[in-house]
């Protein structure tokens, strides 16, 4: 079963960090591009970054570059967002997507206030 588990959300204070992990199952992990987005309430689905199969090459949205580290660990099939500086904006649910194989997981929600 293709399956995307991530984890590693809660609530942090502006300027806290968070780090999300993002499990992967049922597929050659290795082999795929890996990707973050997020969704605010009554906003679109938003790209945050992007990592190459093996983890040399990565992209970010303008929002994200600076304060985001996206990084992955192919010995155990494994995505990680980590995030520093929050700033309230970044309150949404995140997710990660394998865009190769066209899966979702099921998100985890991240909530900066004070």
């Amino acid at each position: 079963q293709v399956q995307l588990v991530e984890s590693g959300g809660g609530s942090v204070q502006p300027g806290g960090s968070l780090r999300l992990s993002c499990a992967a199952s049922g597929f050659s992990f290795s082999t795929t591009t890996m990707r973050w987005y997020r969704q605010s309430p009554g906003k679109e689905r938003e790209f945050i970054a992007d990592i190459s199969t093996g983890g040399l090459l990565t992209e970010y949205a303008d929002f994200a570059r600076g304060r985001f580290t996206i990084s992955r660990d192919n010995s155990n099939g494994t995505v990680y967002l980590q995030m520093d500086s929050l700033k309230l904006e970044d309150t949404a649910v995140y997710f990660c997507y394998a865009p190769q194989r066209g899966v979702w997981g099921q998100g985890t929600q991240v909530t900066v206030s004070t």
